[in-house]
């Protein structure tokens, strides 16, 4: 029988990433440095077990496609991960990625999307919709298979589901939508939160980053009807939480089902703590459920 893992209480790991991630994480630093630093950190977090990983490619990008034990055949999810545009990639995100694949029984594609400062917009989200339709190319069931991103890869997914319909494309069964960052201005911070990991200023310049000589789309300004059901959640303790509510709020206004999960005493994204924080484990495992409610399987 397996040893459980020691389980680290909620206070004790918002002050580790407060004391190891959010200096570096949108710094001055240059961003492979960046980079280095967040893989370096995320190691600790163990990956679910049993869960398998496999390294390939999907529309020409490095994925990650992790089966778990008992995985629903056709069953799959699309990930995309955060670290507001700059930052990140399926490694860092390990321990959140496979327990969301036990959690929901489904296979799921990670991918490791182009980053700014080198590839500024669009070529994050042109990768984005890429691997989706090279998913249903190779067989996929749109009805089976959730998109599905954290912060910055909750605007990748929000701004693919958007293109996606406005091409007339096949569109995922739910979008599942972790701490996302939607506001790029960041103009609605949560008042009176000392965020563990983000600071509003660094949000705005990695933005300006990742911008480059385009204009981004205004997301929670677009037209909302028509998308799928999304599951939500946001922590209570961060400062993109209104970014989730208004969300929720011009979703359901349009007429799209929301679920939305507000986890109390949790931070940015905390849900990649999945494995150590019983609390974050708990997150993932009710993402996971929830997509699983929606998919077909």
């Amino acid at each position: 029988m397996p040893v459980a893992r020691p389980q680290v209480p909620v206070p004790v790991m918002r002050a580790a990433v407060r004391a190891l991630v959010r200096p570096v994480l949108g710094s001055g630093l240059p961003a492979p440095v960046q980079r280095r630093w967040l893989e370096l950190v995320s190691g600790t977090s163990p990956a679910a077990p049993g869960v398998a990983v496999r390294r390939g490619t999907l529309a020409g990008r490095p994925v990650e496609t992790l089966v778990p034990p008992d995985a629903v055949p056709g069953r799959a999810v699309l990930y995309l991960h955060g670290g507001a545009f700059l930052v990140g990639s399926p490694r860092t995100h390990r321990a959140l990625t496979t327990h969301l694949a036990v959690a929901s029984r489904a296979t799921v594609h990670a991918l490791d999307y182009r980053l700014a400062p080198e590839h500024p917009f669009p070529a994050a989200l042109d990768d984005a919709v890429g691997a989706w339709q090279e998913l249903l190319a190779d067989g996929a069931e749109p009805e089976a298979t959730a998109l599905v991103g954290d912060s910055a890869g909750g605007w990748l997914a929000l701004a693919a589901a958007l293109r996606l319909r406005d091409a007339g494309g096949a569109q995922p069964a739910v979008l599942g939508l972790v701490s996302p960052w939607l506001d790029l201005e960041c103009s609605e911070p949560t008042p009176g939160v000392a965020d563990a990991m983000l600071d509003a200023d660094r949000l705005r310049r990695a933005a300006a980053v990742f911008e480059g000589a385009t204009v981004l789309p205004r997301l929670l300004d677009a037209d909302l009807a028509a998308l799928p059901p999304m599951v939500v959640q946001v922590g209570s303790e961060e400062i993109l939480l209104p970014d989730a509510v208004r969300l929720a709020r011009r979703a359901r206004a349009a007429g799209v089902p929301v679920d939305l999960r507000r986890l109390d005493g949790l931070w940015h994204v905390a849900q990649t703590s999945a494995g150590s924080v019983a609390e974050c484990t708990a997150a993932v495992d009710a993402l996971g459920s929830a997509l699983a409610a929606r998919l077909a399987g």
